[in-house]
């Protein structure tokens, strides 16, 4: 089992953010929040071990201390870790702090996701972003005074403005630096984001489709030369340094999610929980879970599930018998095409399907 814990908070909303999360809130909400997750750490409580622990956002190194500490308290008192849990908190360089990352560090958290996006303060802040390219190298210095060295840095691509150079002279100074890890996104322009809006009304300049497979190849390439192998589609990892938890999403692992919006999966259903500050709170200072909605997969849903989620990564998805012959005949063209590979019932995207995934997949199913 897996517990992830949404920290919806954020000092204000980047331009192409579409999470939900809450800009400039006060200390007193942060403080009932915090009380509020507690509550519901304790009533969603579960005798499973817990393998993976993820505090994401918005923004969760925008907590007080105090906030942290008892968020852990919590989770120490409900549930069971594993011995060899990976416990992963992002952070903004922006609102990194050295006494937070000592109180995140004490409390067993053991590996830290930066979100650097980008080296150039001219692109930081395109995308509205609030640090600088200096607060994200500082950031790495905190993190490692603090006694972090599992380490991870969000790189985004195909940004307004935004050269081949630019992303390279990112690239290399993760490899620079070192890091273990690094996520590789391309920008995504959501409808009900500022740069929706912006590119309806045509004001938002983004690299063309080939440009955009060109900056993603030469990424990759220095990424691999760097010795950070890809292990799915937008992450790279130095041998045994993958992110667990995130794999375990893209294996269909049950897992918690408890906070405003999380997601939780117990295997057969999915749940919701209210992206309602005000109706979450309520809720469980009345002790009661907060309200969401509630879906049991049906038939067929599964079986879509294991291979969209598994197809995402490079050692790609095992399928049942059955499953492969109803799939055949889509499959052979494909095959024959080099987008896909098939080693006995493992199938697999190859380097040239992983930047048509979507395309794929639209036509497997």
């Amino acid at each position: 089992m897996m517990l992830y814990l949404h920290i919806p908070f954020c000092v204000q909303k980047c331009l192409y953010c579409d999470f939900c999360s809450l800009p400039g809130q006060g200390a007193e909400t942060l403080a009932a929040y915090a009380a509020a997750l507690c509550r519901e750490l304790e009533l969603r409580s579960c005798r499973e071990e817990i393998t993976s622990v993820f505090l994401g956002g918005g923004t969760p190194s925008l907590l007080p201390e105090e906030a942290l500490a008892s968020i852990f308290e919590a989770i120490g008192r409900n549930y069971s870790l594993s011995a060899d849990c990976e416990i992963s908190l992002e952070a903004n360089p922006g609102t990194l702090r050295r006494e937070f990352l000592r109180t995140a560090r004490a409390a067993g958290v053991n590996r830290l996701s930066i979100g650097v996006q980008a080296l150039q303060d001219r692109l930081l802040r395109s995308i509205g972003r609030i640090h600088s390219a200096a607060q994200a190298k500082q950031a790495l210095d905190l993190a490692r005074e603090a006694g972090f060295e599992n380490l991870s840095v969000d790189l985004m691509y195909a940004l307004p403005g935004q050269s081949e150079a630019d992303l390279l002279e990112s690239v290399d100074f993760v490899l620079a630096e070192g890091l273990p890890h690094v996520s590789l996104y391309a920008l995504t322009v959501e409808p009900r984001t500022p740069f929706g809006r912006l590119q309806r009304e045509g004001k938002l300049s983004l690299p063309d489709e080939e440009t955009e497979l060109a900056m993603q190849g030469a990424a990759m390439a220095r990424l691999a030369e760097g010795g950070l192998r890809r292990y799915e589609v937008s992450n790279f990892a130095r041998p045994g340094l993958e992110c667990r938890h995130n794999l375990g999403y893209w294996q269909r692992a049950p897992y918690l999610g408890l906070g405003l919006a999380a997601h939780g999966f117990d295997g057969q259903t999915r749940y919701a929980n209210t992206t309602d500050l005000s109706l979450y709170l309520t809720a469980l200072s009345r002790g009661e879970l907060p309200p969401g909605e509630r879906q049991a997969l049906a038939p067929g849903e599964a079986e879509e599930e294991e291979l969209l989620l598994g197809l995402r990564m490079v050692r790609g998805v095992e399928l049942a018998p059955a499953r492969l012959a109803a799939l055949a005949p889509r499959l052979d063209p494909l095959l024959r095409a080099g987008f896909l590979t098939l080693q006995g019932r493992r199938l697999a995207l190859t380097e040239k399907g992983f930047p048509v995934m979507n395309a794929l997949l639209v036509r497997l199913l």
